[in-house]
């Protein structure tokens, strides 16, 4: 009798291993108490398995560690810029590539080049750092995503989609104040959704219509096409470089962290179609990261990034990454754990508000969820919720964000089906003892990005 489901196995096999120290409780207790219950402030040998991010925290494989040896650390037309500026234009499409130091820099640099004081950027749900560098830019902040992402029970095959109608109404009500429509793959902060090929094509029709140019963040893409190969009507014999070459097709240049879908532990790029707008984003360059053929990156790293692009494209790379995301998801679902459905690519997302009902959203669920996780077996996850939503420009108030997440990430090629087993048998244990969890008060709050260096204790 046939099976109905083969198991599949990951497309490499480990040849460096790091080994990693296992906590008591009683050890975990004062190092989460030492970092103000914020696990971003946890020394990372006090933890067993790290899903805090998967920004710069893969696995690099053997052609990448090698590439590295040939880096070309030459301060001035670096050959290692050359090949990675191949790579970018074969892999996603665009024509000018500037390297920046990651992801932030690129966001910082077209933020700069493109806002005006007063202007307004829609895009499909807030990420942070993108939302900041564009505020601090003199810009607002329009969320234009579908309503269904702001519901973790849906199972909207495309919670990433932008809603036309209430994007062209930004374009209206704001004449001539839109730089560009900021979209991201694979939104992160409604747990990981893709956008579908089709939605990414009509925000380029209708932007375009208006005047209105589209920055896509590219960080993710490769999981994105992965979604829309599998999902979306008419994809699934395509391949999924053809797809990414599609998404970044639809928009006229993209923010990279290379952190993410090109594993490589640093890097990343600002990629653009229009030749005066990467000449002023050079001259930014210059200023806040390093020399256009550099840009904050050592030559090696260049090499590394390059190679990950290639890598990150790769049918069998990408079904196995996703495929340990989904294990997990799974896991849990059948535990009857909430998570956000359908389950994203570079993580699960655990529904701290249907956790902890008992817990108010001003006294930090999410925060005291990922704290609770590290405490039973030393899990690092984060906090996706009011913590990482931070206070309004103008009002200084905290944002209650509809989503308060806690975030499994998983990052690529480095955990074992095991550990994935006790990162599932942790969190249900936690929701069974889920009622002995109290909320936080914040006890130090930083201006900016407050969930990387806040400080909590319990509510008693």
């Amino acid at each position: 009798m046939p099976l109905e489901r083969r198991s599949w196995a990951e497309p490499f096999k480990i040849k460096v291993v790091e080994h990693v120290r296992i906590t008591t409780h009683e050890q975990r207790e004062r190092a989460i108490a030492e970092a103000g219950y914020n696990t971003f402030l946890l020394r990372s040998r006090d933890v067993y398995i790290d899903l805090l991010t998967d920004s710069g925290t893969g696995a690099m494989s053997d052609r990448q560690w090698s590439g590295m040896m040939l880096g070309d650390e030459a301060y001035a037309g670096s050959e290692s810029f050359y090949r990675l500026e191949a790579a970018v234009r074969r892999v996603y499409g665009y024509t000018h590539v500037i390297p920046t130091h990651q992801g932030r820099g690129a966001e910082n640099i077209i933020s700069r080049v493109l806002i005006q004081p007063g202007d307004v950027v829609p895009g499909n749900m807030y990420f942070t750092t993108t939302r900041l560098h564009q505020e601090m830019a003199g810009a607002r902040f329009v969320d234009v995503i579908i309503d269904e992402a702001h519901d973790s029970s849906s199972e909207h095959p495309f919670k990433g989609d932008v809603d036309l109608n209430k994007l062209e109404r930004v374009f209206q009500e704001n004449p001539g104040r839109v730089p560009y429509v900021s979209v991201a793959a694979t939104v992160n902060m409604a747990g990981g959704q893709p956008i579908s090929l089709a939605n990414m094509r009509a925000v380029y029709e209708l932007a375009h219509r208006y005047g209105v140019k589209v920055i896509l963040d590219a960080t993710r893409v490769a999981e994105n096409a992965w979604f829309i190969q599998q999902r979306e009507p008419g994809q699934l014999g395509r391949s999924v470089a053809e797809l990414v070459k599609d998404l970044c097709a639809a928009s006229d240049g993209c923010t990279m962290s290379a952190k993410k879908d090109p594993i490589a532990n640093i890097g990343g790029f600002l990629a653009l179609n229009d030749a005066a707008i990467a000449e002023a984003a050079c001259n930014l360059l210059v200023v806040f990261e390093g020399l256009h053929t550099y840009g904050g990156m050592a030559g090696r790293d260049m090499e590394a990034v390059a190679i990950g692009i290639e890598e990150s494209i790769q049918d069998d790379h990408i079904r196995a990454r996703i495929g340990q995301v989904l294990y997990l998801g799974e896991k849990l679902r059948k535990a009857g754990v909430p998570i956000v459905l359908p389950i994203g690519g570079h993580g699960i997302f655990l529904d701290a508000r249907a956790f902890l009902p008992h817990v108010p959203q001003e006294h930090y669920p999410a925060q005291a969820l990922a704290a609770a996780l590290y405490l039973d077996a030393g899990i690092r996850a984060m906090e996706r919720g009011i913590v990482s939503a931070g206070r309004d420009a103008v009002t200084g108030e905290e944002r209650k964000p509809k989503l308060e997440l806690v975030r499994l990430t998983i990052p690529r090629r480095v955990y074992t089906q095991a550990h994935m087993d006790v990162t599932a048998e942790s969190v249900c244990e936690v929701f069974e003892q889920r009622e002995s969890i109290r909320g936080l008060r914040m006890t130090f709050e930083p201006k900016l990005l407050r969930f990387f260096q806040a400080r909590f204790e319990p509510r008693q």
